[in-house]
This record gives C-alpha cells, structure tokens and sequence, in this order.
C-alpha cells in the first residue's frame, strides 16, 4: 500500500469469502470492517464462494442488501479507520498463532485415531458418495484426509454441530498465553476491546459456538462411532468447552453473543428444528450403515396419509438408483440440506 501511495497508484484489495468461518466468511459487515488501516479507499473488490452466492444474491431483495452491506461497511471503514495494532500486540498474535497450529496439526494430522473417528462420527463418507457437490469431496479417490477438499471438509463437521475445523487450536493457544504470563490474559482484553481484527476473529468463533451443540456430536458418538474410540470424541469435547470458556474469559461475556442479541434469538428460534432434523440424521446414518439396525418407534402417520389411495410402498420409491435402501439418501441429503440452511455459514 505504501509503494502504491507514493507513485500515485490506485490499488483495490482483493477478498476472497467462503461461506464458513473457517474459510474466511461470516458477516461481511464484520469482516471489511476488520481490514488492516490504509487497505480500503473507497472501494473493495470480493469473491463470493459459489456455495453462498444464492443465499446473498439469489433474489432482487436480498442482492440489494447484500449490496448495501458491503457500501455501508466500506464508507464506514474510510471514514473511521482502524488503528494499527501495537508491536507487542502483534508479538502476541503470532505466538497465538504457531501454538494454534501446532495443536491443530497435533491432533488432525498426527492423532492416528483421528481419522477414523472423523469417518465414523460424521456423514463425510456418504456425502462423498451422493452426487451433491460441485466437485468431487477429493481431490484424489484414493488419498487421505489432506486431500479433501476445504468445503466436504467444514461442511461434514458442520452438520453434527460441532464446528471442529473452526475452534480447534484456539483454546491452547489461549491457555499457553495465560499459563506463560498471567498479564497476557489483559492484553488480549486490550486488544479485544481496540483492535477491530482480534475483536473479529473472536466474535465469529463466538458466533460459531453459539451454533454448535455437543450434545448432538454426541448422539452422533453413540450412535456410529466403535466403541473404542468414544474416549477420543469425549476428548474433543473437553477441549471445545474449554475453548468456549477461554474466548468467554477474553471477550469478558458471561455468555455466548453477549453483544448480538438479535442473532442470538435467531439462533434459539432455529434450535428446535435444526435439533429435529440433526437426530433424523443421526438415525438415517445408522441405517445407512448398519441395515440390520431398526429403530423401535412407530411414525405417527397423518389421516391424510392414512387415507391415500397410494400404497405406503410407493411412498418409499423414491431414487431407485441409490446404493442405499429406499428412501434413506433422500431422506438423508433433505436432512444435510435443513441443517445447511439452518446453520447458513456452511462450506
């Protein structure tokens, strides 16, 4: 920025958006207005990630107050600049940043039960079976999971609402910086509170956590994941709590979106049925997976449906090309796509 200033050059950044937190999305308001001092002069040039586009411009309305968005966001970000972070704040960071990584990569890369429990404790498998996806889930057929994509990736571990790629690493990060000097915990207050890039990042984790649910992972545990590897999603578990206390603790909240409460009556008015759909899934996977399994409840079926003159079987006909038995992968990708549009920041 500062060659271009001194020639004379008008230099627009680029910012690429996904759909998730995890791939540099959220709130678009939130994130431009995050953008480092002297970045954005007027104007902003972005990519919308194929996934989101529908649900930010798929309509006239919605298009105009995407647009809106994104003005205001960039006006306010010119006419109140963001300071420049302090060189112990920047210091900070960075040593956030390596033991965050290093955790990160400890538990997805180098943890040998990690694999395994990710196949078994969300439905990454099928949804790389099912035609549902702009590309193939891999990148190539017979690599592990550095080949995955980025979407297949964020998107399993969004449907059981447990956000993994998102928060994990944060909490020993901060529990590191605290541990090592007790003085850090009010620097990261400091910069919580002055600088618009930490303040962020901590907001859309937060936002995140408010979204997720343990409990549900769980079911998802009990359900399909091998006994001997419970141990390891109870562990996860730990840390996620941990973690959410920790970015609690910093923020100075006593509870999730502290400062968003309209999102967060949102988010209680979807709960119930994103909660619904969560443990039709849970259950159609265990179909899925194990045929001889049957759940010992009987639908309550509508005087409606009672009283069809279609035979109950024909209602079960439906994708007589599945590998699966009827009805289970439509059931299945209408369950994906609930809990998609329930939790929005997806892939």
């Amino acid at each position: 920025m500062l060659t271009a200033k001194q020639f004379g050059v008008k230099l627009t950044m680029f910012h690429g958006r996904g759909g998730t937190v995890g791939r540099g999305g959220g709130p678009a308001h939130l994130a431009i207005l995050s953008q480092p001092p002297d970045t954005i002069h007027g104007s902003l040039r972005v990519t919308v990630q194929g996934e989101v586009i529908e649900q930010s411009f798929g309509e006239g309305n919605l298009c105009f107050r995407t647009l809106q968005r994104f003005t205001a966001a960039t006006l306010e970000h010119g006419m109140h600049p963001p300071i420049s972070p302090k060189p112990e704040w920047r210091a900070l960071m960075d040593e956030l940043a390596d033991i965050a990584t290093n955790e990160y990569r400890s538990i997805v890369f180098q943890e040998p039960r990690f694999v395994e429990y990710f196949r078994l404790a969300t439905p990454e498998l099928e949804y790389g079976r099912m035609n549902i996806g702009s590309r193939p889930s891999k990148r190539k057929p017979s690599g592990g999971i550095e080949s995955l994509r980025a979407i297949p990736w964020i998107f399993s571990w969004t449907q059981t609402r447990f956000h993994l790629p998102v928060w994990l690493g944060f909490g020993a990060a901060f529990k590191h910086a605290i541990e090592k000097d007790s003085k850090n915990l009010e620097m990261m207050r400091v910069m919580y509170n002055e600088w618009p890039f930490f303040r962020v990042t901590i907001d859309l984790v937060e936002m995140v956590f408010a979204k997720g649910n343990p409990g549900i992972a769980e079911l998802y545990d009990k359900l399909l994941v091998s006994p001997e590897l419970l141990p390891f999603g109870e562990q996860l578990r730990a840390n996620y709590e941990e973690t959410k206390n920790l970015l609690l603790l910093i923020a100075g909240h006593k509870h999730l979106l502290e400062g968003y409460p309209y999102l967060k009556q949102r988010l209680r008015l979807r709960d119930a049925y994103i909660t619904t759909i969560n443990v039709l899934q849970a259950y159609t996977l265990k179909r899925i997976r194990d045929p001889s399994y049957d759940v010992k409840v009987r639908p309550h079926l509508s005087k409606d449906v009672m009283e069809s003159s279609k035979p109950a079987a024909e209602l079960v006909k439906l994708n007589p090309t599945s590998d699966y038995a009827p009805g289970l992968e439509d059931t299945l990708i209408l369950t994906m796509k609930g809990i998609a549009a329930g939790m929005q920041n997806t892939g």
